[in-house]
């Protein structure tokens, strides 16, 4: 074979091979859509597995619409150039693919026959990609039209910014009035707000940050300024640099103006517009964390309380309370300097901190400040109203760890100011803590005491200064403490009085002293009967079954109701003068006598006192002690022995402890009298020895 016919032989071989190996389906059909010849990738696109397969079906058959194929084959014959169409094939499986079809007309110069030469490419996952992009394309332009949000989108590369018409509606702006610089968004940013802003993106943007969203203000075309949070996310390159971001902003500023709002009514109070407990503590945390780090740091804790506000209150309403508490805290403010904090606490107690002091001696000048200002009068309504100020003072520098127990000193320094007198200030010192921790020990124990059945009666021999023989006891409560040993009233009945337990001990006294003398009037029986005093606390005498608890008392014991006196304090009965005589009337419906107990050491109103009906009256030691050689006490004591002769009322001296003292009783024509002189408070077993003692001097 000649040289150059090899040579076709192999080009055309190599020809064949290249077609069989494409990706693309190249394809020979007649004018009625026969398969004359085609490669494997075309029985691919057909969905056949081999020509013999493809010979059942032409190729009009195997097309979802073959009009359309029918019509561009005809163009390609009329024109006899390559066309390109596209049309999608139904597969015998029946999956449907859509090909570009790269077409041409062959003619046959000697018969004048076309035929069809052609390339198919697949294009079905492209279409649908397509496809995918717009629709989301579709979605993104309905979803930046809808959102309430205002969209952003910012190529990084040309330094350009897509702002939908919703985030410039945010700022008060029309769409035309706001370019796609990214200009437009930095230079609305709050100056204050700008560089953490800008710092935030870009921690974002380097990956510093894992996302980015930022809260800051924006100017708004009226010139306000509008609270935005700021989301967005970026798109990045191979190499993770950030090419493209996008995001959202949210007008937020409802929600700012909210949460401040709820910050201000959670540590402000409401009445007087001052910090309250919770935002004075945080203040006061931060000064004791300044305290540790710095040793010459020093500050001063005030915890003030206006005296007598209670009876403003019940006297004048809450209304003018408020408006008292309100004028008060404006003198406050105006007593301390800019950088220091008067806060309100509750009611009428409030807090100031001091800081920043050079010396202890700065805190007490306020402290005198403040007692000049608050005590001036007030014109509230048309009224006037006086208040004082009790001022407690700690002082930073006693070393403390904790906020709360700077509070607790400058509180307990303030109860002695108002022990000692009110209207003054106490600098608290350790002594104070102390003396507090055993009162509350006390108090613990107090409330345990009555269960363990820890207190005792002893009783005090009263005695007859016209026969010189006993005529009666007082019962007065000891309290046996597991380590303490005996403790007497004075220690423990004004706690019992200000906790209530007052009231159980006192219910128990009552009980104990009526059986205690039933009891011994049966083994020691005398004519006429010994009698038994008992006091009544304050809190007793208001309590509304006090009535029944004395009949109580009576009855469970057998003491005859003539055998028992009730001793009541004149400041008692004054302090609520009208109820008082009702309760009083119906305590000697039951046959009791009632004393008048400490007489002459409190309010006194002798119009009220016949009133009273009381049995006697019980002069109180104070009196009885001063009475001295020279006369001192005796003009005062003689009174209230005249003052009760002549309302027909018995007189009882208590505290007698000497000879002079009883001589001087004596000379009055005084009733009764009990004290050391005589007796101490004795145990119960002990009464019949001091009773045959007396019997026998």
């Amino acid at each position: 074979m000649p040289r150059r016919d090899r040579r076709s032989l192999d080009d055309a071989a190599t020809l064949n091979a290249l077609v069989a190996n494409l990706r693309e389906g190249v394809y020979i059909t007649d004018q009625q859509g026969h398969i004359l010849d085609c490669n494997p990738a075309f029985l691919t696109m057909f969905g056949v597995q081999s020509r013999e397969e493809l010979e059942r079906y032409r190729t009009y058959d195997l097309m979802v619409e073959p009009r359309l194929r029918n019509h561009e084959l005809e163009l390609v014959a009329r024109e006899g150039a390559v066309r390109e169409f596209e049309f999608q094939v139904k597969r015998p499986d029946g999956q449907i693919r859509t090909v570009l079809d790269a077409c041409t007309a062959v003619r046959d110069p000697r018969t004048q026959d076309i035929t069809y030469h052609g390339i198919l490419v697949d294009i079905t996952e492209r279409i649908r990609a397509e496809e995918a992009l717009r629709a989301s394309e579709e979605r993104y332009a309905l979803v930046v039209q809808a959102a309430n949000d205002g969209v952003w989108d910012w190529s990084i590369a040309d330094d350009r910014t897509y702002f939908s018409p919703r985030w410039k509606a945010m700022l008060g702006h029309a769409e035309h009035e706001i370019g796609d610089h990214s200009d437009e968004w930095f230079s609305r940013v709050h100056p204050e707000d700008l560089d953490q802003m800008r710092w935030g993106l870009q921690a974002y943007l380097t990956g510093e940050s894992p996302l980015y969203e930022h809260e800051y203000r924006m100017q708004h075309e009226d010139g306000s300024y509008r609270w935005v949070l700021c989301r967005g996310v970026a798109v990045r390159g191979p190499e993770g640099h950030a090419t493209r971001m996008a995001g959202s902003l949210t007008d937020i500023t409802d929600r700012r103006v909210a949460d401040h709002q709820l910050l201000h009514d959670a540590f402000q109070d409401l009445l007087t517009q001052l910090p309250n407990r919770g935002l004075f503590t945080d203040l006061l945390a931060r000064a004791v964390g300044r305290l540790k780090r710095h040793d010459e740091y020093l500050f001063a804790v005030m915890f003030l309380d206006l005296d007598r506000f209670k009876l403003v209150n019940d006297s004048l309403g809450h209304t003018v309370g408020d408006e008292l508490l309100v004028a008060a805290a404006r003198r406050l403010e105006r007593c301390v300097r800019p950088g220091d904090t008067v806060a309100r606490l509750g009611g009428d107690e409030f807090a100031i901190l001091l800081d920043g002091l050079k010396s202890p001696s700065d805190a007490t000048r306020v402290a005198e400040r403040i007692q000049l200002e608050i005590s001036q009068p007030y014109t509230i309504g048309g009224q006037e109203v006086f208040t004082t100020a009790s001022i407690g003072i700690a002082l930073s520098s006693s070393g403390y760890e904790k906020p709360e127990h700077l509070l607790r000193d400058a509180d307990l320094a303030m109860y002695r100011a108002k022990s000692l007198g009110k209207a003054r200030y106490e600098v608290f010192d350790r002594e104070m803590h102390a003396l507090s921790m055993a009162q509350l020990e006390l108090e613990n124990d107090l409330r345990r005491a009555l269960d363990r059945g820890e207190f005792r009666v002893h009783y005090q021999p009263i005695v007859s200064l016209a026969t010189g023989r006993p005529v009666g006891f007082e019962a007065l409560a000891r309290w046996e403490h597991p380590t303490r040993g005996l403790i007497g009233p004075a220690a423990f009945i004004p706690t019992a009085e200000e906790t209530g337990l007052i009231i159980p001990l006192g219910r128990w006294v009552l009980g104990e002293a009526c059986r205690t003398l039933r009891a011994f009037g049966q083994q020691h029986p005398s004519d006429p009967p010994l009698t038994v005093s008992v006091n009544l606390s304050p809190r007793q005498f208001r309590q509304p079954d006090l009535v029944q608890q004395v009949r109580g008392a009576l009855e469970a014991s057998g003491l005859p109701a003539a055998c028992l006196r009730l001793e009541i304090t004149e400041s008692t009965v004054m302090e609520h003068a009208e109820p008082a005589m009702a309760m009083l009337a119906q305590l000697r419906a039951l046959g009791v006598k009632l004393h008048l107990d400490d007489f002459g050491t409190g309010y006194s109103s002798l119009s009220y006192l016949p009133r009273f009906q009381i049995d006697a009256l019980k002069i109180d030691r104070s009196f009885v002690s001063g009475m001295g050689p020279h006369g001192e006490n005796a003009e005062i004591v003689g009174v209230i022995v005249t003052l009760a002769r002549n309302l027909g009322m018995e007189v009882i001296a208590e505290g007698v402890e000497t000879a002079e003292q009883l001589a001087m009783l004596r000379a009055l024509r005084c009733g009764q009298v009990q004290g050391f002189y005589f007796s101490k408070p004795v145990a119960p077993e002990e009464v019949p020895a001091v009773l045959a003692t007396l019997a026998s001097s």
